[in-house]
């Protein structure tokens, strides 16, 4: 099938990108490049699709691109193109976030009406949730985003919906768990602690360290999307997480034994925006999905590690 992945270069969608041509699909690949993290990064992201003769990168905005006809004759659109971070979402930078995050979602789905209807498949967030009452976190479960990166995801969201109410398109959305592993971007924690330990340098830890997060690994991610634009029920939404509930510092004690170095903490205050807690229930992406978490937090630190060790 031909696929179109946004956000192609980044840490999710490249890896997306690797996995479609690996099994001979034809990938276009849009990327626009913002300034978030170094272009840099995404071009080495890259650089292994790049080899495929099956994979072509149109670069540009979403917001500006005439995409119906890059979506023509497209089985699936992978729609994972956003501004990240939760923490620098507030303030003047929200414009950025609503261009990004919704302007740009609106653009992809009126696309694909006009090229035919192919599925679309939405990246959303678990920080649509927002501080939840109980745990685990379920589908059902009554969203109330605390920061404006939420905001924004959520409203993708409702888009998605919308779209395939009134216009029969075909959407389903996933809100992905804290995801991490190679290429993960520099500005995410894990990455953070793993390159002070490559490095020596101090592990700025926000908070108390008692909150616990629901981590993904990247592979397990690729493998629920594209099961999402297969069994995905048009107009739901499905929790994609790695099945178990982690304190943030209980992660420290496993990245310095993974890394044979102690690592050095330095305590700072708890930032706006920031979750305390997230556990998702995955029945729903187990049930219609196939979805089960394959990678322990141990072993996808492990992959992790070997992959930013071998950066320059």
């Amino acid at each position: 099938m031909k696929a179109v992945v946004t956000g192609a270069g980044g840490f999710i969608g490249s890896h997306l990108a690797e996995s479609l041509l690996a099994d001979g699909h034809e990938v276009l690949g849009i990327d626009c490049f913002v300034d978030y993290y170094p272009r840099e990064a995404k071009e080495r992201n890259l650089a292994p699709a790049r080899d495929h003769a099956s994979f072509a990168l149109v670069e540009g905005r979403l917001q500006d691109l005439d995409l119906a006809p890059l979506l023509d004759g497209a089985s699936a659109v992978f729609h994972l193109a956003a501004q990240a971070g939760v923490r620098s979402s507030w303030g003047r930078d929200f414009a950025l976030y609503s261009d990004h995050n919704v302007l740009a979602t609106q653009r992809v789905l009126e696309a694909a009406l006009a090229a035919g209807r192919p599925r679309v498949v939405y990246a959303s967030s678990s920080s649509v949730y927002g501080d939840a009452s109980e745990l685990p976190l379920r589908e059902e479960t009554p969203c109330r985003p605390v920061s404006p990166y939420g905001v924004t995801k959520l409203a993708g969201e409702h888009l998605a919906v919308l779209y395939h109410r009134n216009h029969g398109l075909p959407t389903t959305s996933l809100r992905y768990f804290t995801v991490y592993g190679p290429r993960q971007r520099p500005d995410m924690a894990f990455h953070r602690f793993l390159r002070a330990a490559r490095e020596g340098g101090a592990v700025h830890l926000y908070g108390d360290g008692g909150q616990t997060r629901d981590f993904t690994f990247v592979a397990d991610i690729v493998a629920a999307t594209r099961a999402a634009a297969v069994s995905g029920r048009p107009g739901s939404v499905y929790n994609v997480g790695g099945g178990e509930r982690v304190v943030l510092t209980d992660v420290l004690r496993t990245i310095e034994e993974i890394t044979a170095r102690p690592l050095r903490v330095v305590r700072e205050e708890a930032q706006k925006g920031d979750m305390r807690d997230t556990f998702a229930d995955t029945a729903a992406a187990g049930r219609d999905l196939g979805f089960r978490s394959t990678v322990p937090l141990t072993e996808g630190l492990r992959r992790e590690w070997d992959w930013l060790r071998s950066l320059p």
